[in-house]
């Protein structure tokens, strides 16, 4: 064990242990591994606490015009430039950092025996484009021999994401269930794609709105054409039932829409360019089209008609580069107030009615089962793919029996033991019979998800839900507000009133939702039903009996904390969960706890330690030198 005091965390006072890991199935430790999910088989920690899942026996994929060529996967961006490639990242596992033990959440849960550095994450998305970086393998990172660009130079302005990403569906549509082909009747694009978990697709809610939809307009650029406008998926519900029901021996992947979410007036720098870059080619075309990204650009001069054409062409060409101008989903304040009349208008605004617009974009697209709410300041120095598909396997692995009960919870490993054990135990031991099994009781809620097995949770040998996929899934706790300091925990209108709806919060909204969620979200607010952003998805799945499941990803400090310390802070209620106490971390004057951990809103380590990361200097500290194992991380 190698220990070094980091230059990245030396001006938070924290220790980091870098160790060299020898890798199982290696006679020693190689200095370059590919990462590529589909086609490598990455060695993983034994005590991993987000296991990779096993490959499902699903059709075999198509990478995007991919080709092998040496130890590299290169994928072509032949549409424009057939010269033009961009190659995979790569990672070593011969260095790792962590906190020793005393943090929140496990740094196994992303696998850290693997170490990505800037110049290979980055590089094939236009970070080592006449930039000076090294050409020799061996050397360390950060060390600067020479001056190289890629194999060509990517024109970036004209690459389009959203073509790409069609065609890569396209090349592996066998492996989705997809009833016919597209037709348009009336003048309106009538979509038969079906998503996995509901051969028709069919939602009552969306009739119960006949406006017409412009949400999905998007540019449509052809080679050759003036760009011409099109209402995409205009009227996403098919009018046709499908002409066979899916076989439940055809194991038919689900599909995932990623919104990144966005804002007029955002200053896009190179980097913001980079992330979205690695992200549609690590989940969308290295999937073969089991996700597909999305821009959900917020235009906050709520006095632009979304509707018209000119002038929603002029807002997405002033906040939106060229690049993604194909994948960018527009709208305002005023446009999605027309499809919840019942809501008043002074809380219809994106601070507390932020899921509104996603909402309207799960009707207008529906061939999705899942959707990710995916915040643009968050950062991931490891692959996209491979952690949302540990984050899915968890949801699906979790019993729903105390499963509310350990949500609300920091899970400390030096304090709750092993999570599928001794954690279980101890939240069985405090809770005892004060759990939630079945959705409670509400006024005009109808619960949409299934009744338990078994009338007494005492009977169930968590084996209910595992197998299940999660509705919701979140990246931090689910608090109960009631009793706490957070200012927006009387935010409710209409169900049962502020005094006696159950409610949950998770501060930072980055999460996902499945259809069936958020079509009962959508139904709750066209009744009049609403609580603000942050309690939103995680109240209507407690309401409905729906599965929510809380993944704990790793948080790193910027001091030295013990697990004991960690558990009085931020676990301060009367059973030591995280909310349902004015001692809670979350009420107003004790967020200061979070300012020095790497995921919260307001921290402020994950914007120095990403700029460190990538070689810029921040307070005085930085350089080329500075390496990271797979982080999550946001700030402000």
């Amino acid at each position: 064990m190698l220990r070094i005091v980091s230059h990245v965390v030396e001006q938070y006072k924290g220790v980091m242990e870098t160790e060299v890991v020898k890798a199982p199935g290696f006679d020693k430790v190689p200095s370059i591994q590919i990462i590529d999910p589909l086609l490598v088989e990455v060695p993983k920690p034994q005590d991993d606490l987000f296991p990779a899942p096993p490959r499902p026996p699903v059709p075999e994929i198509t990478l995007l015009e991919a080709t092998a060529k040496s130890s590299r996967i290169t994928l072509h961006l032949s549409i424009q430039f057939p010269k033009a490639t961009a190659t995979s990242s790569s990672a070593s596992p011969t260095a790792t950092w962590s906190l020793q033990d005393e943090f929140i959440k496990e740094n196994a849960a992303l696998g850290n025996n693997l170490c990505f550095e800037r110049e290979t994450r980055l590089g094939s998305y236009g970070y080592t484009e006449n930039a000076e970086v090294s050409i020799n393998p061996d050397s360390p990172p950060g060390t600067i021999k020479d001056k190289r660009n890629m194999q060509t130079s990517i024109r970036w302005d004209e690459v389009n994401w959203g073509l790409l990403q069609t065609q890569c569906f396209e090349k592996n549509i066998n492996r989705y269930f997809v009833s016919e082909i597209p037709e348009i009747l009336g003048g309106e694009i009538i979509i038969p794609a079906q998503n996995a978990s509901s051969p028709w697709n069919d939602s009552e809610a969306k009739q119960l709105n006949t406006k017409k939809r412009v949400l999905g307009t998007i540019i449509n650029r052809k080679e050759g054409e003036v760009n011409e406008l099109k209402d995409h998926l205009t009227n996403a519900q098919p009018e046709k039932a499908a002409k066979a029901a899916l076989d439940e021996k055809t194991p038919y992947k689900s599909r995932t829409a990623i919104m990144l979410r966005s804002y007029s007036g955002k200053k896009w720098n190179e980097n913001d360019k980079q992330n979205v870059r690695s992200i549609i080619t690590e989940l969308s075309l290295k999937s073969g089209g089991e996700f597909e990204v999305f821009l959900l650009v917020h235009i906050r001069n709520s006095t632009i008609a979304i509707e018209n054409d000119t002038e929603y062409i002029e807002a997405l060409h002033k906040n939106v580069p060229k690049e993604f101008h194909d994948i960018a989903v527009l709208w305002n304040e005023a446009y999605v107030q027309g499809f919840y009349p019942l809501i008043p208008k002074k809380v219809t605004n994106v601070h507390q009615s932020q899921w509104l617009p996603v909402q309207i974009f799960a009707l207008d697209y529906p061939q999705f089962d899942f959707y990710w709410n995916w915040e643009m300041d968050t950062r991931y120095t490891g692959h996209h793919y491979d952690l949302l598909e540990r984050l899915t396997k968890f949801g699906t692995d979790q019993p729903r029996k105390y499963l509310w009960e350990r949500n609300e919870r920091y899970y400390i490993p030096s304090v709750h033991g092993s999570y599928d054990t001794d954690f279980r135990k101890t939240i069985e031991i405090l809770s005892g019979n004060d759990t939630i099994w079945a959705p409670p009781h509400i006024a005009n809620v109808v619960p949409t998800g299934p009744l338990p097995p078994v009338s007494d949770p005492a009977g169930d040998n968590y084996e209910w839900g595992v197998g299940e996929s999660a509705d919701y899934i979140s990246v931090a706790p689910m608090f109960n507000p009631n009793g706490t300091g957070w200012v927006g925990k009387n935010d409710v209108w209409g169900y049962d009133g502020r005094n006696d709806t159950p409610r949950r919060t998770t501060i930072i909204t980055h999460s996902m939702c499945s259809k069936k969620l958020l079509d009962a979200m959508h139904t709750e607010n066209l009744n009049g039903n609403h609580v603000s952003s942050e309690m939103t998805p995680q109240t209507v799945a407690l309401l409905h009996g729906l599965k929510a499941v809380y993944a704990p990803l790793p948080i790193f400090f910027d001091r030295a904390w013990n697990g004991t310390s960690l558990n009085k802070w931020f676990n301060p209620g009367p059973k030591e969960e995280s909310g349902s106490s004015s001692d809670s971390p979350f009420g107003w004057g004790k967020e200061r706890r979070f300012l020095g951990m790497t995921w919260y809103y307001r921290a402020i380590p994950p914007g120095r330690l990403y700029n460190n990361w990538m070689g810029w200097e921040d307070h005085g500290i930085g350089g080329a030198e500075a390496m990271s194992s797979s982080t999550f991380i946001t700030s402000g």
